[in-house]
């Protein structure tokens, strides 16, 4: 299977062996491997083999692969390391604090005290702007 490729970005370079990485697994479409600035001991990435930068252009089909794998290192993470919980993470952008315009999805086992804050408070919203905003979103569906 060919895949995009951008030759300027770490992840194109990790997939086609040019960088080394601490490998997790790999099949057709995904590889999975340790993140070297891990945020907890754990910390790993699955990441499409093809250079798309954010959900809104990936394959659907190679989305729901790099989801798969994922899930596979997740469950793997969850009975090894035992933490007392598990964050998937997966950001589109700078302002979602992207750093790398490859999709990826973070598999960060959580511990008590991690410092790690990715929860917000929870605050009622203004029902007639949900309804708003619901109604626009499936218009472009």
């Amino acid at each position: 299977m060919s895949h995009p490729t951008d030759g300027s970005c770490i992840f194109c370079k990790i997939v086609a062996g040019q960088l080394p990485c601490f490998k997790l697994f790999e099949d057709e479409a995904t590889i999975a491997f340790m993140d070297i600035n891990p945020v907890n001991p754990g910390h790993a990435l699955a990441v499409a083999k093809g250079h798309w930068p954010t959900v809104d252009v990936i394959p659907p089909e190679i989305l729901a692969a790099v989801a798969k794998t994922a899930q596979r290192v997740a469950k793997a993470a969850m009975n090894t390391l035992t933490p007392s919980g598990l964050n998937l993470l997966q950001s589109n952008g700078e302002g979602a604090g992207q750093s790398v315009p490859h999709l990826h999805v973070h598999i960060l086992p959580r511990y008590p005290g991690d410092k790690v804050r990715l929860n917000w408070t929870y605050t009622p919203g203004d029902k007639a702007e949900i309804e708003a905003i619901c109604n626009r979103l499936k218009a472009a569906l």
